[in-house]
């Protein structure tokens, strides 16, 4: 959980960056790409091609190709119609989607996780609500899309990992998920992409080369190794810690319009979820031994 913490802290600037900074102004898709290649740059020289299986090497592109690839294709197109802080509340069903897909994988329905995700979305929806405008359904429908695939794809690296020996170095594997991102991301660039729109100043290089080494490459990759050492629920809430947080930042930085008092309540309830989720994970364990 730690792990989970750290990057939510790191992760919480990025959606200001973006919506402030990029939307609109830098090609999305150029944004995408430059974020995938720095952050696969970091990883290809621990990249041992030997010490894992094809098998295996395919699975973890699958899973950078959703989480990252097409996942960041919907997210960056969101801010053309969401504000910040819409597009991050609106990320509130990703513990959901985590949840159920783990629970369908597995063929079974497990309501303790159910409910600590549920609580966790109650938590979120408390922080902000606004009316329905012009672009609300389009910009929700296209950050569900990103939900989806984030949520798919830390549900399929937890289970791929959970597969392998308990001493492999994830840093020696994870340049694949990066890999499998970066196939999804060049081609979408070379079809869907305005070279007319990039980066005019030191500021948006910059913004780039942070997002891409920082809170893509390491932000990741530490991500996904905090996934695979706390049970779905706890993952499945870990995700909501993020919308409190890019609020937070986007109205202390970026002055905002935000309600403090509604904030506060739906960052105490997120947190009760990870509490509750706690507490049945340790019946569990509990009559496991019993």
């Amino acid at each position: 959980m730690p792990l989970l913490i750290a990057v939510t802290l790191m992760w919480a600037f990025s959606f200001s960056l973006i919506g402030v900074y990029l939307a609109g102004q830098v090609d999305a898709w150029f944004s995408v790409l430059m974020r995938v290649a720095l952050a696969t740059a970091i990883f290809l020289p621990f990249l041992k091609l030997r010490q894992i299986e094809i098998k295996v090497a395919l699975a973890l592109m699958v899973c950078g190709a959703f989480q990252l690839g097409i996942m960041y294709g919907f997210y960056y197109q969101s801010f053309l119609y969401l504000s910040v802080p819409e597009v991050l509340l609106f990320t509130v069903m990703t513990p959901i989607y985590i949840t159920l897909l783990n629970d369908l994988l597995d063929r079974r329905i497990n309501i303790g996780f159910i409910f600590s995700a549920l609580l966790a979305v109650i938590g979120a929806i408390t922080i902000r609500y606004q009316g329905i405008d012009e672009g609300f359904l389009k910009g929700l429908l296209i950050v569900q899309g990103a939900n989806l695939c984030f949520a798919a794809g830390q549900v399929g690296y937890k289970r791929t990992m959970a597969k392998q020996r308990t001493d492999l170095p994830q840093r020696t594997v994870f340049g694949w998920f990066f890999i499998g991102a970066l196939a999804v991301v060049i081609p979408c660039y070379l079809l869907l992409g305005n070279p007319d729109k990039l980066p005019t100043t030191t500021l948006q290089w910059s913004i780039l080369a942070y997002l891409g080494l920082v809170a893509s490459g390491i932000g990741y990759f530490a991500w996904n190794k905090g996934a695979t050492q706390v049970s779905v629920g706890t993952l499945a809430v870990a995700n909501n810690l993020l919308i409190p947080a890019g609020i937070a930042v986007n109205v202390i930085f970026w002055n905002r319009d935000a309600d403090i008092f509604r904030l506060a309540l739906g960052a105490a309830i997120i947190l009760l979820a990870l509490v509750v989720n706690d507490k049945f994970n340790q019946k569990i364990h509990r009559s496991k031994i019993s």
